[in-house]
């Protein structure tokens, strides 16, 4: 009963070594990302200068889906001088943006102006977007700048958003999601912050000037 106990073993390892050895040996397996792996807090955004210029296409894909919850969403993207949504309406914009959007309504979304600002004109623009939300207590995203928890048409949703001056540059990243856990609201309302701020650091990242 032992030998065959043995081989039947020894196969067994045989087989799992083997499925290592058909690996292709000039690539290593594929490791997983943590979603959303750079946290806001962790990035010196006040030394970060960003392009005004296009940088959709520079967000990783997989981490629009860790912010919006979901891979299944509705991508669009504009230019400088084009007509996009703003507040509701169509309008020429002077920005280059992009927004992700889910079917349910929760959406990612992050612009640049195209034109430069000054330090003067940002704090105009903090104050101007404070107007009907809460200021938060987070991580600097430039400077001047600010991160805003606003309420929506949709009670169950919410969209805090971080903006700020990098270099000469205005961005503006934001995230529409569950406005809270009924079970902990507090607890919910704090991983939303830490999932925009995490989300807002991919875009910083993606709009930088390398």
């Amino acid at each position: 009963m032992l030998r065959p106990l043995l081989v039947s073993l020894l196969v067994t390892a045989l087989v799992v070594l083997g499925g290592v050895v058909l690996l292709d040996p000039g690539q290593e397996e594929p490791q997983r990302q943590a979603p959303l792996p750079v946290a806001l807090e962790s990035l010196d955004t006040t030394a970060l200068v960003v392009r005004r210029a296009a940088f959709c296409d520079a967000v990783p894909e997989s981490d629009v889906a860790a912010a919006v919850g979901t891979g299944e969403v509705e991508a669009t993207a504009y230019g400088n001088g084009e007509v996009a949504p703003v507040a509701g309406a169509e309008d020429v914009v002077h920005e280059f943006g992009c927004t992700w959007t889910a079917a349910d309504g929760r959406a990612a979304a992050a612009w640049v102006f195209a034109p430069p600002v000054t330090p003067e004109r940002a704090t105009e623009l903090v104050d101007a977007a404070a107007a009907g939300c809460e200021q938060l207590s987070a991580p600097a995203y430039g400077s001047p700048g600010v991160a805003l928890l606003c309420p929506g048409d949709d009670p169950a949703l919410a969209t805090v958003s971080f903006r700020g001056l990098f270099g000469d540059a205005w961005l503006t990243c934001t995230l529409t999601a569950e406005a809270a856990d009924a079970a902990d609201p507090a607890a919910g309302r704090s991983a939303l912050v830490d999932r925009t701020g995490r989300w807002c650091a991919s875009v910083a990242l993606a709009a930088a000037d390398a």
